[in-house]
């Protein structure tokens, strides 16, 4: 086998092994990042969640308090997501899309706007982050478990190359004789 082949194997092994490694860490630092800074926010589940007066500081917590906050925004908003409420409110706090109809603002001077819509919006933005989260810590857990991978890999490549470099040149050769010899004699 040429040189080129042998050394390429233990080159291959040692790059599987740093990716490995790399993999590992970026993990790691991933999940550690993810469940630091949900911890930071200091969310703690609702009495009606999954997780009651728990701390909300792992990607799981937080998908379940995100559920929880889709329950407590279509309670707010009557079973209405966004899409299926009016933009303005008219004289009687009544939904309507006819900005001639609305209520006029005292202040802006312009149309009410229908605040259950603005609940929405900020709910759907707090949801979005927290299942975020949830995501980050998944592609995190992935990236140690294709590190471990690349590192088992990398190890097992480099005893399989670093046999071959130790075999000596000429051991290959005596032992294809042999058996020649050995097919000469039975036949």
């Amino acid at each position: 086998m040429s040189m080129f082949f042998k050394y390429g194997g233990l080159i291959a092994s040692i790059v599987l092994i740093a990716f490995g490694v790399g993999s590992i860490y970026t993990g790691i630092d991933g999940r550690d990042r993810v469940r630091s800074d949900l911890a930071r926010e200091q969310i703690v589940g609702t009495p009606d969640s999954t997780i009651p007066g728990q701390l909300v500081n792992t990607g799981s917590e937080a998908q379940a308090f995100a559920a929880t906050m889709r329950k407590h925004t279509l309670a707010a908003t009557e079973g209405k997501t966004y899409a299926q409420m009016p933009r303005f409110l008219d004289e009687n706090g009544k939904g309507t899309d006819d900005e001639k109809a609305a209520a006029v603002d005292p202040k802006t001077g312009g149309p009410v706007a229908n605040q259950a819509r603005e609940i929405w919006v900020t709910s759907t933005a707090l949801q979005t982050a927290l299942n975020t989260a949830y995501f980050a810590e998944g592609v995190a857990t992935f990236a140690i478990v294709m590190g471990v991978a690349l590192l088992l890999s990398g190890v097992g490549f480099l005893i399989l190359t670093l046999r071959v470099l130790r075999e000596p040149q000429g051991e290959a050769k005596p032992a294809a004789q042999a058996a020649s010899r050995q097919q000469a004699v039975t036949a």
